[in-house]
């Protein structure tokens, strides 16, 4: 899988949280899905959404930690931490921007409630949805993105830039997705993510 290098770092939303903060965003780099390292690689090359991907191959339902939760308008902004339901383990920490407006109504309250991952509404509610990453990346954590994956050391960590689009074409959800360097997998769990 390839996709094309932007001109710039691709970490909308994820910057504009920082940047309300006042934080500084970390060093992040645009890498090619081949230089990633395993596991990393196969949870993140694909185009299937992650809590889905995920949950494949924890072997364990996901559920949302929110740090930030906002409307602007028709968006839902949130930063949000995905961690499996048995052991409460961090397994991704991501920024997502989704368009509420362009979802079927049964769908909407449940998005604004912000209490499940938008895989799992978009799974359940059984829309027609395409995943597709627009670009990958390797970045050097901070603090607070060390605090929310529960991280005890530096080192890289990689994500992707991902877009979900409804049967028509129009984006759904803008997120950069951020996986812990270390992922301990249950040994009963699938061996691949299903595509």
């Amino acid at each position: 899988m390839t996709t094309r290098p932007p001109e710039r770092p691709p970490v909308e939303p994820l910057d504009t949280f920082y940047r309300d903060a006042g934080r500084p965003l970390p060093s992040v780099r645009i890498v090619a899905d081949a230089d990633m390292p395993e596991p990393q690689r196969r949870l993140l090359a694909h185009n299937t959404d992650m809590t889905r991907t995920l949950e494949a191959f924890h072997g364990d339902t996901i559920h949302l930690e929110v740090k930030s939760c906002e409307m602007r308008g028709d968006a839902l902004w949130r930063e949000v931490v995905l961690t499996l339901d048995r052991t409460g383990s961090p397994v991704e920490f991501g920024a997502i921007r989704i368009w509420v407006d362009r979802f079927p109504e049964a769908c909407r309250e449940e998005i604004r409630a912000c209490r499940r991952p938008l895989g799992s509404i978009l799974n359940a509610s059984g829309m027609r949805y395409t995943s597709r990453p627009t670009a990958f990346l390797a970045l050097d954590p901070d603090p607070f993105m060390m605090e929310a994956l529960a991280l005890h050391s530096r080192g890289t960590l990689y994500g992707r830039q991902n877009a979900l689009r409804d049967e028509h074409g129009r984006v759904l959800a803008e997120i950069v997705e951020i996986l812990p360097q270390s992922l301990p997998r249950d040994p009963a769990a699938k061996t691949h993510p299903e595509s």
